[in-house]
């Protein structure tokens, strides 16, 4: 959906019942609560039945309560400070076995991300990395380590390569100077999103340069400024970001790419396994 969810609570509040209007209410000033709050508990809260928050969703336009959930989840994540979200967390988790419910939710993350990425998005993403003359990647915050791991990969298959560093104020901007229309600009960005990869990339995309963007939801800062789009789920967990489904989706871009640049990335390869075995860079295996 393009609106959020209090837009849509909003525009379609006057055809409400009595029971949908409390609830409306209880989100609208409790929403950093009611994100995290199960169907049962929020009904509760509102002081209707859980039908009727069931209901309450569908009326939005959502398939479900699930997904009406989740789209508050993704609204609330970008507003809250770290402290809130730890105070968010404490709530959410409890008693809950930590290991467990990170695990079970990083793996959720990902098989929704499998599900609802777009193919079409990807190839057209591959196609572009590989015909740019430079390649720049941009991540900053929590987002600079998947541009890291990128760059790492990508400066192993070409001599075009850069990646961003945000070190002294102002120098995003110096680093992209001289990038043109037959360049790509590949930007990364998850709540709670920089303003300055906003910034950078509206920059690039005014230079005629190629936006590529990774990021969370078709509504997000960058992606409404890039050419090719790929959405991945990401999560808060406390005052943590849970990344590990734009690192999968990451993976599968290198790996796509490499299979197109297959004789050249051997070759080079080939050339970094004699430069380490000559410097010693790994351990080897005992005898």
């Amino acid at each position: 959906m393009d609106k959020d969810i209090i837009s849509l609570i909003e525009e379609k509040k006057h055809g409400f019942s009595k029971g949908q209007i409390r609830i409306a209410e209880y989100i609208g000033a409790n929403s950093d609560k009611a994100a995290f709050m199960t169907a049962a508990k929020l009904g509760q809260k509102a002081e209707v039945s859980e039908s009727t928050v069931v209901r309450f969703a569908l009326e939005l336009g959502f398939a479900g309560y699930p997904e009406m959930r989740r789209a508050l989840q993704e609204m609330i994540r970008n507003r809250l400070t770290s402290v809130q979200r730890i105070e968010v967390a404490k709530n959410v988790m409890g008693s809950k076995d930590t290991l467990s419910s990170i695990l079970s939710s990083d793996t959720e993350k990902i098989i929704l991300t499998q599900n609802t990425v777009d193919r079409e998005s990807f190839e057209r993403a591959v196609e572009r990395i590989l015909a740019a003359k430079h390649i720049y990647i941009l991540g900053m915050r929590t987002s600079y380590v998947l541009a890291m791991f990128m760059g790492f990969y990508f400066n192993m298959m070409f001599d075009n390569v850069r990646v961003l560093h945000e070190d002294v104020s102002g120098e995003i901007f110096e680093q992209l100077l001289r990038i043109e229309g037959d360049d790509v600009l590949i930007g990364i960005s998850f709540p709670r999103y920089s303003k300055r990869t906003v910034k950078a990339v509206r920059y690039a995309r005014d230079r005629g340069a190629q936006v590529i963007s990774v990021t969370d939801t078709d509504t997000s800062p960058i992606a409404r400024l890039a050419d090719v789009c790929l959405l991945a789920k990401s999560d808060m967990v406390s005052f943590v970001d849970s990344l590990v489904a734009p690192l999968s989706l990451i993976n599968a871009l290198i790996v796509a790419v490499g299979t197109q640049t297959d004789e050249k990335l051997s070759d080079t390869f080939g050339a970094l396994e004699q430069m380490w075995d000559a410097y010693e860079v790994y351990e080897k295996a005992d005898g």
